[in-house]
């Protein structure tokens, strides 16, 4: 990827399924650690799909969540990563957008299954899993990361 100029890649799968790539293009410290995963599946489906990711976020329930939002909105991560109907500032393009960020299958550009335990390994020290990744380590007492993480898993 050229910052600034618009790439487009066509994919033909043979049948439905899960395929996996790796960033082809050397785009620095973490390079060899950026997979992604092409997910094949019928026009019906995939347009489906597609409606859901363009819908703002669902709205937290119950008081982990309600308390998860808040400190994803006030704290550091609200500041670059993008909720849409939060109340986060984050900037686009700076961060991945986490609206839907329960729905994926993996995490950290392809290097962790997404699932609580992963999720919360990764907000707490990135640099552990990607060494250089923008995302700094993050100092979060147990209730509080949490919350966090059960926030972040209601974003299907």
């Amino acid at each position: 990827m050229i910052p600034g100029r618009e790439q487009s890649v066509q994919l033909m799968a043979p049948q439905p399924g899960v395929f996996r790539g790796r960033c082809a293009e050397f785009c620095g410290y973490q390079h060899a650690h950026m997979d992604i995963l092409a997910i094949a599946e019928p026009p019906e489906q995939f347009d489906r799909w597609r409606a859901a990711q363009a819908s703002a976020a669902p709205t937290p329930t119950g008081e982990l969540q309600l308390h998860g939002a808040q400190l994803f909105s006030q704290a550091v991560c609200g500041t670059c990563h993008v909720v849409r109907g939060s109340d986060a500032p984050g900037y686009s393009g700076t961060a991945p957008d986490l609206t839907h960020v329960a729905g994926r299958l993996t995490l950290a550009s392809g290097l962790l299954e997404n699932n609580a335990g992963n999720l919360a390994a990764w907000i707490s020290d990135p640099q552990h899993f990607k060494p250089g990744a923008k995302m700094t380590v993050n100092q979060l007492d147990p209730q509080d990361l949490q919350a966090l993480v059960a926030y972040l898993e209601s974003l299907q």
